[in-house]
């Protein structure tokens, strides 16, 4: 069973900028980019869990799904260093605590 969490996904909206390219939250470009990886549960028509996201724009989110400017081997580095900041940011800015 795939965890899932509404308020989760929410607050990576409000992330300040697109964790790879750095581009400025405009108010709504900036949206939760799902691990493609099969070992985070991703699977034909699944989607990953809801921990296993990264805040990037829209224009990083499709090239990381469908673009063909990164090779398979770049796409997986940049979505695991955008997801370590995307994580270390819920984290510092109070959205997520450890209870």
């Amino acid at each position: 069973m795939n965890y899932r969490s509404r308020k989760l996904l929410d607050h990576i909206h409000h992330a300040p900028e697109c964790f790879v390219c750095g581009a400025w939250n405009a108010g709504g470009n900036i949206v939760p980019a799902h691990s493609n990886q099969l070992r985070d549960d991703k699977g034909k028509g699944i989607k990953a869990h809801d921990y296993r996201v990264a805040a990037m724009c829209n224009r990083c989110h499709m090239e990381l799904d469908q673009g063909r400017h990164w090779t398979r081997e770049e796409k997986l580095t940049i979505w695991e260093e955008a997801h370590r900041k995307t994580i270390g940011w819920l984290f510092d800015s109070g959205r997520v605590e450890v209870k």
